[in-house]
């Protein structure tokens, strides 16, 4: 129970990568607030935690919005009555097109969810780990923050973004004994992969085989990795196992070039 009398935040915790976080970190003790844009998602991953014995509540919030933001933040400490781990992972895939086709409402959109939400979340959570004088922070960034990536720029960008922003994060909030992290996962199996691949498909002219084959054939274990692969990988640097690690960027990727 490496989490035990913790507490949570976890954005775009209702499904994926947050999901899988949501359910590791509740296994190790820790209390978790899923929050997302989808009622039903979030409600069903809280719902699952305690199903299973664990404590958790859904609050839905928007965190490219300020407002949303304080309110999820004063939902968490009501029912809980502190932050100790924030996990920012809300994010979308943006547009998959050229950087002169792209829509500047699709440009901002990413940029908004992507990166100013972690900013947002870090900015209303910090204040309460500084008082208790502790905490960490993970940020859920991207093999994609680590290189050039055709035909999504807004979500490199975003996910480039988030790397400078843990390292500068984590010079703030040291003193405090408060670390801050980001992990870089690389292709990683499941429905948001797929839509990935489907949407650079449609955009190349080629075939969903064709672009998977592309996304492994850079990858030395020749595999995408899998969910439990990051929310083990969080849990890590979350506990205290992972105290003195900070403002670093952990590559989990099945040997991604780069």
């Amino acid at each position: 129970m490496r989490l035990a009398g913790k507490t949570s935040l976890i954005t775009g915790g209702g499904r994926g990568l947050g999901r899988a976080i949501a359910l590791r970190f509740a296994a190790e003790g820790s209390n978790v607030v899923v929050s997302g844009t989808t009622e039903a998602a979030i409600e069903a991953a809280a719902n699952e935690i305690r199903e299973n014995g664990g404590r958790a509540i859904a609050v839905r919030a928007d965190v490219a919005d300020e407002l949303a933001v304080k309110d999820l933040v004063a939902a968490t400490l009501t029912e809980f009555g502190r932050i100790d781990v924030l996990v920012n992972n809300a994010g979308i895939i943006g547009p998959t097109a050229a950087v002169v086709q792209i829509e500047r409402e699709d440009w901002d959109r990413t940029i908004a969810v992507n990166l100013t939400g972690a900013f947002l979340c870090a900015k209303h959570a910090l204040p309460h780990m500084i008082e208790q004088r502790s905490g960490r922070v993970l940020n859920i960034t991207s093999v994609a923050g680590l290189i050039g990536y055709n035909l999504r720029s807004a979500y490199a960008v975003s996910k480039w973004g988030m790397i400078g922003f843990t390292r500068t994060l984590a010079i703030e909030a040291g003193r405090y004994d408060i670390t801050v992290n980001a992990i870089a996962p690389g292709p990683v199996k499941g429905p948001r992969m797929d839509a990935v691949i489907r949407l650079r498909a449609e955009s190349m002219g080629k075939s969903i085989s064709e672009v998977e084959e592309e996304y492994l054939q850079p990858i030395a274990l020749k595999r995408m990795v899998d969910e439990g692969d990051i929310a083990a990988t969080a849990l890590f640097l979350a506990s205290d196992d992972g105290r003195n690690i900070t403002g670093e960027t952990i590559t989990v990727s099945g040997g991604y070039p780069l």
